[in-house]
């Protein structure tokens, strides 16, 4: 079973550089900010207070030419060290402490993570580049390689704020009770209502060991996360900077630049989650999106053409197969260690395929192999999900945005009908649960937090220059969505790269070009890159042998 959030899909570490930069600081706003060297269940109550509290958000919300508002309870950043990461923060830290719950006064305070990382340059220009990842839940912190390794902090300062209830963040709103449930999970049926039982026990764990501590599950929401980076800006005395996010960051920073229009010089989006559309039915057109243009990059190369014919035809039966008579076997973790017992259902199938556990250019292969019996690819990549990190990753923070913000509105059926369209035909055990996000409706049943879809599920319309970067091969947040959220922002550049998935910029030196491009000139970025990019070649594998013909029968002896 692969994790409930749509933005944790990371390519591989890269190997990332530092280059050491000048000390220099200026003044702006009355604080400093600092450029520095390298190196390195709630109830009734408690829905309405919410409700209240969402009602003057909505009437606070900026208009045109609006000052930008001084928050009820300022924010603080304090220098200190950087966390123990595997890769060490090339640059400083410290961490900004803001409240828990804007809504109430002389509530408790939460503390993020923030590091600084210095443009390769050493000439960095004033306009730093904040980044928000993806999740809801992901650590921010640990992305900075790939932030460093893709350039982007090539001329500007990287400013990166791990988001709240994030490993970075005290407090922190991890599950090990849930990474538990998934590292049993490889070895169960992917969509049996056992399965989802034993999901919402682990869920109704953590959530009554994070209430019993005094958090505040309401308070952990987009709202709230976009005001903690208002709030950084203003700490940080920075009059103007850039906006980067990926998957649910691009979510985030929508949101951001509706409520916070202010100093943001430009937005990149990347693997676009559109706030208005969001929700489970969403998932089911962006799977569909995302696997039909691979199956369509095979059929226009001849020589995949001609080894894998009709891959949707071949994708349906397994789907079908597996779903009625679900493969037990033991497959090695790609990590290594001893081999786990995996089972792979056709909800399990479609789930590796929407997260890119197998990669894009190996799966024409990898299900012909599976048509022919041979799981290998698939069982390996489920196999994988048997040795978490505990605690690394936020699920609480995933529950409390999605239950609040994606799950409201649309029932069950609204689902199976969507999962209906995209793959008609296949089981209705398996269009039932949304992609990445299994029995979610239960889940949220027990998480308990309130409906924010008034506040939250809104468009975002701006004039501030964006870019906005799709993979055509993303079954996560398909790429249509990027130019669906580009109609409402004027002065956008929107791109699509062929042939990778999710979170472009690390997997693609073009889109690395057109960002650093777009950072310099924000209305008009370089993008001649993008017309001579065609998807990789798909993994050609030998066809298999036809079975031998049967050898002929001995001569019957003759009778006398």
């Amino acid at each position: 079973m692969a994790e409930q959030d749509i933005g944790t899909g990371r390519p591989p570490p890269p190997v990332h550089g530092r280059a050491p930069v000048r000390d220099r600081a200026r003044r702006t706003g009355g604080a400093r900010y600092i450029r520095h060297g390298g190196g390195a269940r709630q109830g009734r109550s408690a829905a309405a207070l919410v409700t209240a509290a969402a009602s003057l958000l909505v009437a606070l919300a900026p208009t045109a030419g609006a000052a930008e508002p001084r928050p009820l309870v300022p924010a603080r950043f304090v220098p200190g060290p950087c966390p123990a990461t595997p890769e060490p923060v090339p640059g400083r830290c410290g961490y900004l402490e803001v409240p828990e719950n804007r809504a109430r006064r002389g509530g408790r305070t939460v503390r993020l993570t923030v590091a600084i990382v210095p443009a390769a340059s050493g000439r960095a220009a004033t306009d730093p580049v904040v980044f928000m990842t993806g999740g809801p839940g992901a650590d921010a912190i640990s992305d900075i390689p790939f932030l460093v390794d893709s350039g982007v902090n090539r001329d500007r300062d990287l400013i990166v704020m791990a988001q709240r209830g994030t490993l970075h963040s005290r407090p922190n709103l991890a599950c090990p009770e849930v990474d538990r449930f998934y590292a049993e999970a490889v070895g169960l049926r992917y969509d049996a209502p056992s399965t989802g039982r034993r999901l919402v026990a682990a869920t109704r764990a953590c959530r009554d060991r994070l209430t019993a501590s005094g958090v505040d599950l309401s308070a952990y929401n987009t709202t709230e996360n976009a005001a903690d980076f208002a709030d950084l800006r203003r700490a940080l005395g920075i009059e103007r900077w850039n906006v980067y996010g990926y998957s649910y960051g691009t979510d985030l920073a929508l949101t951001y630049l509706r409520r916070h229009p202010w100093g943001v010089r430009s937005v990149a989006i990347d693997s676009v989650v559109p706030p208005r559309i969001v929700s489970l039915p969403w998932t089911w057109d962006s799977a569909h999106e995302g696997i039909t243009t691979v199956f369509a990059a095979c059929a226009a190369q001849p020589r995949c053409a001609r080894r894998y014919p009709d891959l949707r035809r071949t994708l349906d039966r397994q789907v079908g197969r597996l779903e009625a008579h679900p493969l037990t076997v033991m497959a090695q973790p790609p990590a290594g260690g001893a081999p786990v017992r995996v089972v792979l259902d056709g909800g399990a199938l479609v789930n590796l395929l929407v997260a890119n556990a197998v990669p894009a250019v190996d799966v024409p292969a990898a299900l012909d192999e599976l048509a022919h019996g041979n799981p290998e690819r698939f069982a390996r990549a489920r196999a994988a999900g048997a040795t978490p990190v505990l605690g690394e990753f936020a699920h609480g923070l995933t529950q409390s945005v999605a239950c609040a913000e994606w799950v409201p509105g649309h029932s069950r059926a609204d689902l199976l009908r969507a999962g209906r369209r995209a793959f008609p035909g296949w089981p209705d055990s398996v269009l039932a649960q949304a992609p990445q996000l299994p029995f979610e409706h239960e889940v949220c049943r027990v998480w308990d937090v309130p409906d924010r879809t008034a506040v939250q599920r809104l468009t975002t319309t701006s004039a501030v220059p964006a870019l906005v970067l799709s993979g055509t091969f993303d079954a996560k947040t398909g790429a249509r969505w990027g130019a669906y959220a580009a109609r409402t922002l004027s002065r956008s550049t929107t791109v699509r790269v062929p042939g990778v998935g999710h979170w472009v910029v690390p997997q693609s030196p073009c889109a690395q070009r057109v960002l650093a491009s777009f950072l310099t000139r924000p209305t008009g970025p370089d993008t001649a890159c993008v017309a001579g990019l065609a998807p990789k070649p798909f993994t050609i594998t030998p066809a298999p042998k036809p079975p031998s013909p049967p050898a002929p029968a001995p001569p019957r002896p003759e009778t006398v």
